[in-house]
């Protein structure tokens, strides 16, 4: 979904909250990732696999620059011949520590086998974050969760898009007087590639 769209979106959700509730899961996504320099994984359960917020992650990364946005898509099947990044089982759970983040998206209860890595990755120091039907067990997992419950304004693949949308946003503006340092780099680029003054 482009920028036009979401902000069209944000607009016909203006009074519900959703825009705002999304814009604060994407912050704690990202002063998750960021930090850490990433180890964003992304998991569903057996009847949801997450793909199209992986694939608008992967996009709001590049946009953004913030590369630690990336996120690692686990999947409870892989078969042989499935290409890399297609081909991270649920084992990879399992070596999730402190400084990785792991981003649950169960719109049902996931099976008891799922929970239990979850539960294990984030006693290992692995921040969980849940986007959620409202499975009380799946909450109680999760560090920060935003739920989507039955017969809600938004369905769950909608609140995927406001997310993903808004942790490739900018973050607030830099106190005045200091400039980030691409800003300044930039700056520098300009002066340098500028022709010469002309004299007459």
């Amino acid at each position: 979904m482009d920028a036009v769209r979401v902000a069209l979106l944000r607009e016909v959700l203006a009074g519900t909250g959703w825009p705002a509730a999304a814009r604060r899961f994407a912050g704690s996504l990202r002063s998750s990732v960021v930090p850490h320099g990433g180890g964003l994984l992304l998991v569903g359960t057996e009847g949801y696999e997450p793909w199209h917020l992986a694939a608008h992650l992967v996009d709001e990364a590049a946009w953004s620059g913030r590369p630690e946005l990336t996120p690692t898509l686990v999947r409870h099947r892989v078969r042989p011949g499935d290409p890399a990044h297609l081909a991270v089982g649920l084992g990879r759970l399992e070596s999730a520590r402190r400084g990785a983040t792991l981003l649950m998206v169960a719109p049902e209860r996931p099976p008891a086998g799922l929970l239990e890595r979850v539960h294990d990755a984030r006693r290992a120091g692995a921040t969980v974050l849940s986007l959620d039907g409202g499975d009380p067990e799946v909450q109680g997992l999760a560090h920060e969760t935003l739920t989507v419950k039955e017969g809600a304004e938004v369905d769950l693949d909608t609140v995927q898009h406001l997310v993903s949308a808004a942790a490739g946003e900018n973050s607030l503006p830099s106190p005045r007087g200091r400039r980030r340092f691409r800003d300044r780099l930039s700056l520098l680029a300009d002066h340098l590639t500028s022709p010469p003054p002309t004299r007459w």
